[in-house]
């Protein structure tokens, strides 16, 4: 498909979009996210995709929301023309794992993006930030939700509040990103952590994906019972079989994804 705002490649068993404004730090206009959508639901519907990546194409991943197509916006404008939450809904609804490769600015909607990711990896080069606040508005795409429940009351109130840039370091700390690689070799570190994931079997990939997400949206007994439902149902699943199997014969697993 021609993409004017992204590009996509397939590289073995994984789907890389790569945000491609880099004049303008790749701002998410309105064309941007409806094509990073319809991507998504490309590989997402690929059985051969294991894992999906999004990035940036520049120095940034993603600098927030295009502001020349929202300043003169009214209350009813931004409530009719909504389809922030359109690709919101669809990134909660993928199973596929998806990894934010966050390999510079990633601000308001772009840091937001990257948390509705399944994890972040940063560059040494990134910078995490929800200005919004010198905007004289608020997150509106998770930020104050989201940040909340990876790093905390005090850093989001922080970072909200000031609308001061977190680096790579800090956000590894605070639990944002999950692993911070070299600048100079990122993409290719992210790609081998990418293919380490599409090379699981897919059925236990979606079994713990759902269980992650669940521990965020009940309580621990509710999630455990949740989790301790979905081993047992696993062992219904033919790579419990041949994973168990291929244990026991100390050899590599033969994955159906059934």
């Amino acid at each position: 498909m021609n993409y004017q705002n992204i590009e996509t490649e397939t590289d073995e068993h994984i789907g890389i979009i790569t945000l491609n404004r880099p004049e303008v730090l790749n701002a998410l206009s309105r064309e941007l996210r409806t094509e990073v959508g319809e991507a998504l639901c490309q590989f997402a519907k690929n059985d051969r995709i294991g894992c999906i990546v999004i990035t940036g194409k520049g120095k940034a991943f993603a600098a927030g929301a295009d502001i020349t197509q929202m300043q003169d916006k009214s209350y009813m404008d931004m409530y009719r023309d909504d389809n922030t939450s359109h690709l919101e809904s669809l990134i909660s609804r993928i199973r596929t794992p998806m990894i934010a490769a966050v390999n510079g600015f990633a601000l308001g909607g772009g840091c937001e993006i990257a948390m509705m990711c399944d994890f972040i990896l940063a560059s040494s080069k990134a910078r995490f930030g929800q200005p919004e606040i010198n905007l004289g508005v608020l997150p509106g795409w998770g930020g104050t939700q989201r940040l909340t429940r990876l790093v905390g009351k005090s850093k989001a109130m922080d970072m909200c509040l000031t609308g001061r840039m977190m680096d790579a370091e800090e956000a590894e700390r605070a639990g944002l990103a999950s692993r911070v690689f070299p600048a100079e070799t990122f993409m290719e570190d992210v790609r081998a952590v990418a293919k380490e994931v599409a090379s699981k079997s897919r059925v236990g990939l979606n079994l713990n994906k759902e269980c992650v997400n669940q521990a965020l949206e009940t309580t621990l007994q509710a999630g455990l019972l949740f989790e301790r439902r979905t081993f047992q149902s696993a062992f219904a699943t033919k790579d419990q079989k041949e994973g168990m199997a291929a244990f026991v014969e100390k050899r590599k697993a033969r994955w159906s994804h059934q």
